[in-house]
């Protein structure tokens, strides 16, 4: 029972890093992308040298993508409803890349404002959840933490840590929520991909 349990320790902690390692390097990429195209600014001093003055960015985001990937499997499991729509790392493969896409058109895509452009990232982050999760705790728990790290990016923006260009959210642009909500949903299906390899899961790996 306590080698059990050990063993089972162990394997949280090793996806937890996966996690952590995934959601930083997710963050460096994405964050570049935001500040090439101006979307987000960041203080001169800051901009000097992302990794030394910014390092807190990357760590900070790959802890809660690593509690947020442990989030999911577990709250599965406590609601005895197992996620079995698309388990195979094909599927989590393409969901990587939807949200990547939906961070590279809130960039890129150009419209007449930003309601419009707001919108069209809800409707597409909804139709990413509905494509790779169809849960109900997934989509709770994407909404929480759309809310969660909404209030929590307002009050960064506030403190003067960074701003967004054209806010029209308090601080804040409006589609960031759906950014939130698209992240969630990716390292929620990555998590529990990763939980299927837990010794103590008597689901089948793909």
């Amino acid at each position: 029972m306590v080698a059990a349990r050990v063993l089972k320790g162990l394997h949280v902690l090793m996806r937890g890093s996966v996690l952590f390692m995934v959601g930083g390097l997710l963050t460096i990429v994405l964050n570049l992308l935001q500040v090439q195209r101006k979307v987000t600014l960041f203080p001169p001093e800051v901009m000097i040298t992302m990794f030394q003055s910014a390092w807190w960015v990357p760590p900070a985001c790959g802890a809660g993508a690593a509690i947020i990937g442990l989030m999911y499997p577990c709250l599965d499991n406590k609601l005895g409803e197992p996620h079995r729509f698309q388990r195979e790392w094909s599927s989590v493969m393409r969901c990587v890349a939807v949200f990547v896409g939906i961070n590279h058109a809130s960039a890129k895509i150009n419209f007449d404002n930003n309601m419009q452009l707001s919108l069209t990232l809800a409707a597409m982050s909804i139709g990413m959840w509905w494509l790779f999760d169809r849960s109900r705790s997934g989509f709770g728990l994407g909404v929480l933490i759309a809310v969660l790290a909404t209030f929590v990016t307002q009050l960064l923006v506030y403190h003067g840590v960074y701003r967004y260009t054209e806010p029209d959210f308090l601080y804040v642009r409006s589609w960031l929520p759906c950014i939130f909500f698209s992240g969630g949903v990716t390292m929620g299906n990555i998590g529990r991909q990763l939980a299927l390899y837990d010794p103590t899961n008597k689901e089948k790996v793909e």
